[in-house]
């Protein structure tokens, strides 16, 4: 497998699950704004709507979006928590669970936008990024373990804390959710997330 990356996009996460399941695979940094490989290659022809991550899972083949490409990335593994049977409930929330970790990026992603206007940065800081924090830090609660779903660390806990890390950068002040800052700080205290970030250049 090879995984396309952009530093500290929400492409780490994948970044932090291939490293934790141990699967091999290779890596290459994309330039988002020039659309263009570390190697050179266009990267609008491996992923047209030019985002990341893609994953490369045969010559040719290539995955896109999250939740398709993390929903892979832990069918390959030996981690029944990340790769439940698909005819069980347990898949399907996982899927949820990385579907809602979407909406929260959609929020703060939303924050990156340049030349964005004050009373759409006001309406994210003060209304929509506060909803969905609460809406994390309850789900937290709920689930009672330190992770979005029972079984433990999935593929959900790392987009959200990648996600949760941009919170400094984008002066989003997380203060007032103690449960995400300990899922965000559990996670990047893994070795597998150190190793993600220390391999793209974030250390």
């Amino acid at each position: 497998m090879k995984l396309y990356y952009t530093p500290g996009a929400c492409s780490l996460a994948a970044h932090i699950i291939l490293n934790e399941t141990g699967l091999p695979h290779t890596l290459e940094r994309v330039d988002l704004k020039a659309k263009t490989t570390a190697s050179g290659a266009d990267y609008l022809k491996i992923n047209p709507r030019g985002a990341v991550p893609a994953l490369e899972i045969a010559p040719g083949e290539v995955l896109t979006q999250n939740v398709a490409v993390l929903t892979y990335i832990g069918l390959q593994a030996g981690n029944v928590a990340m790769h439940p049977s698909p005819d069980s409930v347990a898949f399907f929330r996982l899927l949820e669970a990385i579907g809602f970790c979407e909406d929260v990026h959609g929020a703060f992603g939303a924050l990156f936008a340049p030349g964005l206007p004050d009373v759409t940065r006001d309406h994210l800081l003060n209304t929509l990024i506060p909803r969905r924090l609460g809406q994390v830090e309850a789900m937290l609660a709920a689930c009672g373990n330190g992770h979005l779903l029972p079984e433990g660390f999935t593929q959900a806990d790392a987009l959200m804390a990648v996600i949760l890390s941009w919170a400094d950068p984008l002066q989003v002040d997380l203060s007032a959710y103690p449960r995400a800052c300990a899922l965000r700080d559990a996670v990047f205290a893994r070795p597998a997330a150190q190793k993600a970030r220390s391999e793209e250049g974030l250390d």
